[in-house]
């Protein structure tokens, strides 16, 4: 087992992020308030979560959508999209 730092992160979670590892997406934040982040992908798509992870604009993270999981460096952070007024994951 690989030794990292979990925060709010569920067993499932990291069950489920270790299970399909392909899944992780790289990206940089591009914004950051309280309880969420705004992160640009590197393949262009952008998306907030909600999330206890408190990244510098401009850092590099992963999310892994599946397990809605945030990697910060070496620490996990359960990270859920947020959800537009419209219905749709902003």
């Amino acid at each position: 087992m690989l030794n990292r730092t979990l925060f709010d992160v569920l067993p499932i979670q990291e069950v489920v992020a270790n299970a399909s590892p392909s899944a992780w997406r790289d990206g940089l934040v591009v914004s950051q308030g309280p309880g969420a982040l705004t992160v640009m992908l590197l393949d262009g798509q952008e998306g907030t979560l909600v999330t206890g992870a408190t990244p510098e604009v401009g850092e590099p993270v992963a999310i892994h959508p599946v397990a809605e999981v945030v990697a910060v460096g070496g620490t996990w952070y359960s990270a859920r999209p947020l959800v537009g007024a419209d219905g749709g994951a902003s």
